[in-house]
């Protein structure tokens, strides 16, 4: 069997998760070749993923007559249709879950977007979703909004296994690590099992270049052009240092002695959408350990034909503050930034999944 390149980055212990799933990628091969041969061993999902997977994959229409047929909701009809899915991936994955001993081999599924802000209403959808699931490599993907840090937080000490989406600056990276320690502390203390936690923290990156590239451009200065095309990279360094912080640090302590996985930092959004920068550029400068990289289809393309997978990430994490501090005497501020950008993906999320649930009731 032939390995890429890519199996390379696992050597350097960073997880390579495939953002996307299919019937297509399940029942055509696709996905246990991706693990076979470039040491995949994730999978994230999302109700835009799962928009276009139904409209294009050939393999949904019988049973989404079949449904219409029996007289489904459209959220329902969703749900029947995607959790299959789910559960084939987590199957698929599951020697990668038993082989980690539970530090990878997960599938994430995202609770409705429209429950961003009911914590409560999202705590309930995601105990529903699991238990439909009833896979343990499950990821219940909350959003990281004030409602759903709340949520993942009460989840957490649940013993639910959470991913945390929608993370766009520090200042929301360190609300949802803090969040998982306050959850974790609390599963403990009920006598929760430390081996049941698990979480990552999804943190999107090449939104925040788009974003952040526009309000340089229109400033026009020197310095601001030359800040262009490194803030996504800085986002994600700053919060690698912040996550050794706290979880190689008295913070986690405790919960690490009582055998507690930390959390995991997960790079998103890493398909580079600015033609004139590398096609690598939210990979190549991110591997390292103890972190997940969460690629499309396109991107895990590009680095098996012409990656460099070399220990990048530690490098350069004082530039990376630096880097903040020189936006925010340009007039950008990251945090202003990525309030902004999580309403944006929220909203984006919410769209796709109300354009899901039209083409769930048809015409």
């Amino acid at each position: 069997m032939t390995k890429s390149r890519l199996v390379l980055i696992k050597a350097l212990g960073q997880h390579l998760w495939l953002d996307n799933l299919s019937r297509t990628l399940l029942r055509e091969g696709t996905l246990q070749r991706l693990i076979d041969e470039d040491g995949v061993d994730g999978v994230t999902s999302n109700p835009a993923i799962f928009r276009k997977a139904i409209a294009e994959s050939p393999y949904y229409a019988d049973d989404l007559t079949r449904l219409r047929a029996a007289g489904y909701a459209p959220e329902a009809c969703y749900e029947a249709l995607v959790i299959p899915d789910i559960q084939a991936a987590c199957d698929i994955l599951q020697p990668a879950y038993a082989a980690s001993s539970g530090e990878t081999g997960y599938v994430s599924l995202e609770v409705s977007p429209e429950l961003a802000h009911d914590a409560a209403a999202t705590v309930a959808a995601a105990h529903r979703l699991r238990q439909a699931v009833d896979r343990a490599n499950l990821l219940i993907k909350v959003p990281a909004t004030p409602a759903g840090l709340l949520a993942f937080e009460e989840l957490t000490a649940s013993g639910v296994p959470v991913n945390v989406t929608l993370i766009f600056s520090l200042a929301q990276y360190e609300a949802v690590a803090q969040a998982y320690l306050r959850g974790a502390q609390r599963w403990l203390a009920a006598d929760g099992s430390a081996d049941r936690l698990r979480s990552v923290a999804s943190v999107f990156l090449s939104r925040v270049d788009t974003l952040v590239d526009q309000r340089l451009e229109n400033i026009g200065t020197p310095l601001a052009r030359i800040l262009r095309g490194w803030s996504g990279l800085a986002l994600a360094k700053c919060c690698y240092r912040r996550y050794l912080e706290l979880f190689h640090g008295p913070a986690f302590a405790t919960l690490a002695q009582a055998g507690v996985h930390p959390q995991t930092p997960l790079w998103a959004s890493t398909g580079t959408k600015n033609p004139a920068y590398s096609d690598l550029l939210y990979v190549e400068a991110l591997v390292g350990p103890e972190t997940i990289n969460t690629l499309p289809d396109a991107t895990l393309a590009a680095f098996r034909q012409h990656g460099q997978a070399q220990a990048l990430l530690a490098d350069g994490l004082e530039k990376s503050r630096y880097h903040i501090v020189a936006l925010s005497k340009q007039g950008i501020d990251l945090d202003e930034v990525g309030k902004t950008l999580q309403d944006e993906g929220l909203n984006l999320f919410v769209e796709a999944y109300r354009e899901i649930l039209t083409d769930m009731a048809g015409s």
